[in-house]
């Protein structure tokens, strides 16, 4: 049995706050690896317009390269939206029926979960586990916690390419790089 993390989102854009907490849980739950998901368009992030799902795959791609514990796959970016995550782990066990996955979602995740598409047979398929980048969740949660206190969110660096200030230090230089030359986020998305 083969033991993974996998990790969806639209990462728009990739930061250190995923990495970080990517890397935590990949120790944590001595997972052999992480698979990253870029979402074509997230259902639950149907009124926003992400940047251009090649951007997106560019900056992850830039922020994993060094990292032989991480890996991307693409499958949601090649179906059409809206991408849902019971799909997607459907092919994975498709693929490789003896995974034992840990599917990694953000705490900020947590009070909707249970609206997912097809949440009670996802649950069946999947150990979930919350990514908590805020405050504590206390013991409450039924769900494993990863858990450090970091403050950067994506809608914060949308916000300050928007406005011209500085990401330095939120985001991997080569993802700075790929947003400053693909001239992202520069309307406000509060």
């Amino acid at each position: 049995m083969k033991r993974i993390g996998v990790y969806g989102g639209t990462f728009d854009p990739i930061h250190y706050a995923h990495l970080i907490l990517a890397r935590d849980a990949l120790e944590a739950l001595q997972l052999e690896r992480i698979i990253f998901v870029p979402a074509a368009t997230s259902p639950h992030k149907l009124e926003q317009t992400p940047a251009p799902a090649a951007a997106r795959l560019e900056m992850l791609e830039a922020a994993l390269m060094d990292d032989a514990a991480s890996a991307i796959d693409e499958l949601e970016l090649h179906r059409p939206p809206p991408s849902f995550t019971v799909d997607t782990i459907e092919e994975f066990l498709r693929r490789d029926p003896q995974l034992e996955i840990h599917y990694l979602v953000g705490s900020d995740n947590l009070t909707r979960l249970r609206t997912w598409h097809r949440f009670e047979e996802l649950r069946e398929l999947v150990k979930f586990v919350l990514l908590n980048r805020g405050a504590g969740l206390g013991s409450g949660s039924e769900f494993p916690v990863i858990e450090r206190h970091i403050g950067i969110s994506a809608t914060e660096i949308r916000n300050r390419v928007a406005t011209g200030r500085s990401i330095r230090y939120l985001v991997p230089p080569a993802v700075e790089e790929i947003i400053h030359r693909h001239q992202l986020y520069k309307e406000r998305t509060e």
